[in-house]
C-alpha cells in the first residue's frame, strides 16, 4: 500500500494524465504597444550591366594583335585589337596624292581667272572669262572630292585599330592573331561590360501598389521623405552600398501583370555581376503597428496566424492580421491591442482558457527569451524549447505580405 502511494505521488509530480491539474501554468509575458514600424518590401531582382557592348570591327582585314588582358579593367579608347594596315597607309597615302593635285589644279585654276579679269577689257573676251570661272569651280569641287576621299582614307586606316568604347571589363577574345574579319560582321570579337555603377531590376504585383497607394491615401501607411533601397545577396548577407531608382515602371505586364523598376548601386569591387539574383529591401514609408515575436505565434492548418494573450489570469487565444515581417516579428495591424501581455513562453501544449501564472520577460534581436529581471535569484535564459513546438523562423528584415 505504501508503494503504490508513493507511485502515485511521483505521477502527480511529473505531471502524468490524470495525476491532478497542480495548478495554473508559468508563462513569460511581454507587453505589446502601438509604434512606427519600417514598412518595407522586399523583391526578387535581376542585376543589370549599367553599360555592355559588342566589339566589331568597322574594316576588312586580318587580324594582327590582341592588345588586352581578358578580365581586366580598360578605359575608354585603349587599344582592344590591331588590324594589318598597310592596305589602308597605302590608300591615305594615294588619296593625299589626290588631294595634292586638285589643290594644284585650283591654284592654276584661280590664276588663270585672275590673269583673264585683267585682261577682260583688252584681248580676253567675256565668254573666255566664264569659261576659265568655270574651269575654276570644277578644280574647287575636286578638290573638295579629294578632301574627303583623304577623310574617309584617314578614317578606314584609324579603324585598323579597334578601341574601347566604354570603361570596363572585356571578356575573352572571339578570334585569334591572323583570323580575317569583316566590317560589321554578325559576330562580336569581345564584349566590354562596365559593371561599377550596376543595374538591379526588379518587378512588383500592380495590386499590391495599388494597396499601397490606398493605404497611402487612408493613412495607415507615411510615405518616407526618400525611398530607401538595399540588397539581400545570393549568400543571404546584406550589400553595403544603398541604391536610387533610376526608372520607375510606368506600364504594367499583359503576361505577368507586373511593374518593372531600376536602381542603381555603386559595386567598385565588383560584388554584383550581370544575371545575378538578388532581392531588393525597399523602405516605402512608416506604419503604425504592433510588432508581435514571431515565436509568439503558430500558422494554423487554415493558414490563420494565432497567439496566446494573458487576461485575467488565463490565456486567450487570438487570430493575427498582419502586414509583414519585422526583424524577428510579425507586423500586426489587427487581433491585438496595445497594453495586452503576448505570451512568449511556456507554449508548449498550452489550451485557450488555460489558467496561467505570468512572468515578465523579454525578447532580443535573435529571438532568445529572457526573464525581464535578470538580477533575481530565479533569473534564466528562456530558450525555443520551452516554447511552442514550431518555432517561427526570424525573418532579416521588413518586408509586405
Amino acid at each position: 500500500m505504501a508503494a503504490l502511494t508513493i507511485v502515485a505521488t511521483q505521477a502527480m509530480a511529473q505531471g502524468f494524465p490524470g495525476a491532478g491539474r497542480g495548478g495554473p501554468t508559468e508563462v513569460g509575458v511581454m507587453a505589446l504597444k502601438t509604434q512606427d514600424v519600417p514598412y518595407i518590401v522586399t523583391l526578387p531582382g535581376r542585376a543589370v550591366a549599367y553599360e555592355q557592348t559588342d566589339i566589331r570591327p568597322r574594316v576588312n582585314g586580318q587580324i594582327k594583335s590582341i592588345d588586352y588582358d581578358a578580365g581586366h579593367r580598360v578605359k575608354t579608347g585603349d587599344a582592344l585589337f590591331h588590324i594589318d594596315d598597310d592596305t589602308y597607309q597605302a590608300a591615305l597615302s594615294a588619296a593625299q596624292a589626290e588631294q595634292a593635285s586638285a589643290q594644284a589644279n585650283v591654284q592654276a585654276a584661280q590664276a588663270q581667272v585672275d590673269r583673264y579679269t585683267k585682261l577682260e577689257k583688252t584681248s580676253i573676251s567675256v565668254s573666255d572669262l566664264e569659261t576659265a570661272k568655270v574651269t575654276l569651280a570644277q578644280a574647287k569641287a575636286a578638290q573638295l572630292q579629294a578632301k574627303a576621299d583623304l577623310q574617309t582614307a584617314q578614317l578606314d586606316l584609324d579603324r585598323t585599330v579597334i578601341r574601347a568604347p566604354i570603361d570596363g571589363i572585356p571578356d575573352v577574345a572571339q578570334v585569334s592573331v591572323g583570323s580575317l574579319v569583316t566590317a560589321n560582321q554578325t559576330t562580336a570579337l569581345t564584349t566590354v561590360t562596365r559593371l561599377d555603377p550596376i543595374y538591379v531590376d526588379v518587378s512588383e504585383s500592380s495590386a499590391r501598389i495599388m494597396k499601397v497607394r490606398q493605404r497611402i491615401d487612408k493613412g495607415t501607411l507615411t510615405r518616407g521623405a526618400q525611398l530607401k533601397v538595399s540588397l539581400l545577396l545570393e549568400t543571404g548577407e546584406d550589400y553595403d552600398r544603398t541604391g536610387t531608382l533610376i526608372s520607375p515602371g510606368a506600364t504594367v505586364s499583359a503576361t505577368t501583370g507586373t511593374v518593372d523598376f531600376r536602381f542603381q548601386f555603386d559595386n567598385p569591387n565588383r560584388m554584383i555581376l550581370p544575371g545575378q539574383f538578388l532581392r531588393a529591401k525597399i523602405t516605402l514609408g512608416n506604419t503604425q503597428a504592433i510588432l508581435v515575436p514571431q515565436r509568439a505565434t503558430t500558422r494554423q492548418g487554415d493558414g490563420s496566424l494565432t497567439a496566446f494573450v494573458a487576461s485575467d489570469g488565463k490565456a486567450k487565444k487570438v487570430t493575427l492580421t498582419t502586414a509583414g515581417t519585422y526583424q524577428n516579428a510579425w507586423i500586426v495591424t489587427d487581433g491585438i491591442k496595445s497594453g495586452e501581455a503576448v505570451i512568449l513562453d511556456g507554449l508548449k501544449n498550452l489550451r485557450d482558457g488555460a489558467e496561467v501564472k505570468t512572468v515578465p520577460v523579454t525578447i532580443n534581436a535573435q529571438g532568445v527569451v529572457k526573464d525581464a529581471t535578470p538580477n533575481s535569484p530565479d533569473a534564466s535564459t528562456k530558450t525555443g524549447s520551452r516554447a511552442n513546438g514550431a518555432t517561427a523562423t526570424p525573418a532579416s528584415a521588413a518586408k509586405s505580405e
